[in-house]
């Protein structure tokens, strides 16, 4: 495998905290927000952008933590046992405004998923999406609204968010697969 370095921990922080204040610009009167973070690093962007609201506004924004296991259109192929875990969104999400936050957008599948699970929640007046990398190659007619680094990724590479909560370290990793001779004969 071959690892390249996208973003090191302090460009995740800077970036991550240059959406926030974009969100904190868009929605001045915050009384309408709600942020929900899709399971499992989105749910921690989710936390922090929270975090960062209060300290530089000192408003008290909802959190939710979205498990969207049972709303993926590969559910069936997923495994013999996927594993669902909960969905915490304990405040009334009608009428309110939904920055929606996952970690890689990728295909817009797991978004796709995502909205159709906080609609069983009620009926939000907008739902914008924050994503910390937007590697392209969207399957679904899904964009990101705030977004800290767009980039071309090469078939067989894998974006890898590491979060301090999680991984033990902070940064953005693109990986690919070594190729031997005979994968290379046959591609």
């Amino acid at each position: 495998m071959v690892e390249k370095n996208v973003m090191e921990e302090k460009e995740v922080v800077e970036a991550w905290d240059k959406i926030t204040a974009q969100v904190i610009k868009d929605y001045p009167s915050l009384s309408k927000l709600v942020i929900v973070g899709i399971r499992s690093r989105g749910n921690i962007l989710a936390s922090r952008m929270v975090k960062e609201i209060k300290k530089e506004t000192g408003a008290d924004v909802p959190l939710g933590i979205l498990d969207i296991t049972l709303y993926r259109d590969d559910f069936t192929s997923v495994g013999p046992d996927p594993v669902v875990r909960e969905t915490e969104i304990d405040f009334d999400i009608n009428g309110k405004n939904v920055i929606l936050v996952d970690d890689v957008l990728f295909t817009g599948r797991t978004i796709r998923a995502a909205m159709d699970a906080l609609m069983d929640f009620g009926r939000p007046a907008s739902i914008r999406l924050a994503v910390l990398i937007d590697r392209g190659e969207r399957e679904l007619p899904i964009q990101p609204d705030y977004i800290s680094k767009k980039m071309a990724v090469n078939a067989g590479e894998i974006v890898e968010v590491k979060l301090k909560e999680i991984d033990g370290k902070e940064g953005v990793i693109a990986t690919k697969q070594k190729l031997d001779k005979e994968e290379i004969a046959k591609s």
